[in-house]
């Protein structure tokens, strides 16, 4: 076995954010080197690994000359350049997840389609290279209103998602790939976390539910374990081992699904890292997910995956009425609170609905924690100093 702790063996993570920080913790723990890729000089996974370079992820040679420095090599954002990842697994770079996994699931549309080939639950979609093709369907009602319009590339944290009632809503979208989603009346909105090791090994977390805030399309609230059936949640973590082994992924899968009004469990989307939806683990699971991560694209034992108690995530993101240089107010309110625990992503600028940080909230009564996250909620702000 390779020896990872304490050694020579070295560690690339492509992107420097929040998600590559929380699991620079874990490399930590086990005293991993590790080296990062991210395009800001002040990425908050700076601080914590042990080799920073500032470049473009999508940049071929970039990502090629960075790849070649590391054992193995994770990603903790979608948007890379694939051609670059193929080179370096020809050169024998082990990349985890697989360029061929990521570009499955770059692409939402190619994403969809996937999921019709493999005859894997979604809504309906129609798939378009522009705009103007898109607004001569709906125009020629070819495309039934209301439906979801999503951007092919390019979309997170509640961009690149529209509900689109009427012709008009479609003057302000950009010109661009991208797919008309059937508008799903659901109860629920779900997610799995699936881990799977390149030995075969396969772990399904708790399945977690999903509140939005209305306007910013972004999550507010991630529960778990989710307020539903049993049986709702056993076919809902099936669905992801299925989905997982459809895309013969290694490392964390996030599978966001709907649960309709009969109960139908249907794929929204999924990413293929840790994922916002997995964040309570951190206080509320035996194995938090970016520990999790690192077991799995390092082929070790994966960890237990069940919750020691109820958790409750809230994220805290920008104030919509300030950006500029952030200030966290009332944050030594909520810690009074227990069970409490912030975490600061280290983001210096703030601005509207930004992902600044998140709030776990850990209670063995679950309706308790919910009180207490609507409180956690209504009292810190993120906001501006000036």
């Amino acid at each position: 076995m390779v020896n990872y702790f304490s050694s020579d063996f070295k560690l690339g993570i492509l992107g420097g954010g929040q998600l590559g920080k929380m699991m620079l913790y874990e490399t930590r723990k086990y005293d991993i080197q590790t080296l990062v890729l991210d395009p800001s000089s002040e990425a908050p996974s700076r601080i914590s690994c042990d080799y920073f370079e500032q470049g473009d992820l999508m940049e071929y040679e970039t990502v090629l000359q960075f790849g070649r420095k590391a054992d193995v090599l994770t990603f903790e954002i979608e948007s890379i350049n694939i051609e670059a990842l193929k080179q370096l697994e020809s050169e024998g770079v082990k990349t985890y997840p697989s360029a061929a996994t990521l570009e499955k699931i770059q692409n939402k549309a190619v994403q969809k389609e996937f999921y019709e080939q493999h005859n894997l639950p979604t809504a309906a979609f129609k798939r378009f290279p522009n705009l103007e093709l898109l607004k001569s369907d709906v125009n020629e009602q070819k495309v039934s209103l209301p439906f979801v319009w999503k951007s092919a590339t390019g979309g997170y944290d509640g961009k690149g998602v529209s509900v689109i009632r009427t012709e008009a809503d479609l003057a302000n979208l950009p010109d661009a790939e991208c797919i008309a989603e059937n508008l799903v009346p659901f109860k629920n909105e779900l997610a799995v976390i699936v881990a799977r090791n390149p030995s075969g090994e396969v772990r399904t977390y708790p399945v977690v539910e999903m509140e939005f805030h209305p306007t910013a399309n972004q999550v507010e609230y991630v529960i778990c374990p989710a307020r539903i059936d049993n049986n709702v949640a056993e076919k809902a973590r099936k669905l992801a081992e299925n989905v997982s082994e459809a895309f013969e992924h290694v490392g964390l899968l996030a599978v966001e699904m709907f649960q309709t009004e009969d109960d139908k469990i249907l794929i929204n989307e999924v990413a293929p890292r840790p994922h916002n939806s997995g964040h309570y683990s951190i206080e509320a699971s035996y194995t938090n997910q970016f520990e999790q991560q690192i077991r799995a694209i390092l082929d070790l034992p994966l960890g237990k995956t069940d919750s020691k108690v109820g958790g409750i995530m809230v994220n805290l993101v920008g104030d919509e009425n300030h950006e500029g240089e952030v200030l966290y107010k009332n944050i030594e309110r909520i810690m009074g609170m227990e069970g409490v625990t912030p975490h600061i992503y280290g983001k210096k600028i703030t601005r509207p609905f930004r992902k600044m940080g998140h709030v776990t909230i850990v209670n063995k009564d679950l309706g308790e924690a919910r009180k207490i996250a609507e409180e956690v909620k209504n009292s810190i702000q993120v906001i501006s100093k000036k």
